[in-house]
């Protein structure tokens, strides 16, 4: 019968897609393995106690919840969660990750869950305070590597690019004077520039752009329960009180 279907398939040009049963594999194991960087505040953060905190962590104890086991979080540096995910050393990347066509190749997303967009930063006390990336030509901008910040400048010939593994490390860099800028997303920045106000944001969000949970292809039961339990977080306005525990 399978063989009959895989036929079937291949006549009429259904792309094939093979998939896994790794929620019975999270459920025999007992624990959810979400991959997150946690210098992302308030997404994904250390707090005084040590503990990694934040919406995203938030939002990956609610599916492991529905799943009926424990989460575990699995800390690391942002452009190494997508190849832990397709290596399986993590079953799903909950670590504010924008959509994007380029992500999509590899992975598989879940129904958006954020709305986010990209913001310059600089020092308070500069005149240099610019209002686009076209202002960003013939500067040093610091991003955190592999990010949306880090992709969208990159597409202008003229800026020069210092990457680091974490969005701190570029805000460093800008308060040594070795930096013009950091281009990062707004929440974030928001967070950031709370804390540290010797640093401004310059200008408006320059895109609209949505976080999306990351899985692998394969893993479509997995992609299900996510999106199902998304959908029960807003349908109860538990999303709402953890934006407010977060973000206000």
């Amino acid at each position: 019968m399978k063989k009959t279907v895989f036929l079937l398939l291949l006549l009429v040009g259904v792309p094939l897609v093979m998939f896994s049963a790794v929620v019975g594999e999270i459920k025999s194991r007992g624990y959810f393995l979400v991959g997150l960087s946690a210098d992302f505040p308030p997404f994904e953060f250390v707090n005084e106690k040590g503990e990694i905190v934040g919406f995203d962590v938030d939002i990956a104890r609610e599916i492991a919840k529905k799943l009926g086991v424990e989460l575990k979080v699995v800390e690391m540096t942002f452009d190494g969660l997508i190849p832990a995910l397709l290596t399986k050393k993590i079953d799903a990347i909950i670590s504010g990750m924008t959509i994007t066509e380029e992500r999509r190749k590899v992975v598989e997303f879940s129904d958006p869950y954020f709305e986010a967009g990209q913001v310059i930063v600089v020092r308070k006390d500069s005149n240099f305070q610019p209002k686009s990336y076209e202002e960003l030509v013939g500067k040093t901008v610091a991003v955190q590597l592999g990010t949306t910040g880090d992709l969208e400048v990159s597409k202008y010939q003229g800026i020069k690019v210092v990457r680091f593994d974490k969005f701190t490390d570029a805000f460093l860099e800008v308060r040594a004077k070795r930096a013009d800028a950091v281009v990062l997303d707004s929440a974030t920045a928001k967070a950031f520039v709370e804390k540290n106000p010797d640093f401004v944001i310059s200008s408006p969000v320059l895109s609209s752009e949505h976080y999306g949970i990351a899985v692998r292809k394969e893993d479509q039961d997995l992609l299900a329960v996510i999106n199902d339990t998304l959908k029960e977080l807003m349908e109860k306005s538990i999303y709402n009180s953890l934006l407010s525990k977060w973000f206000e």
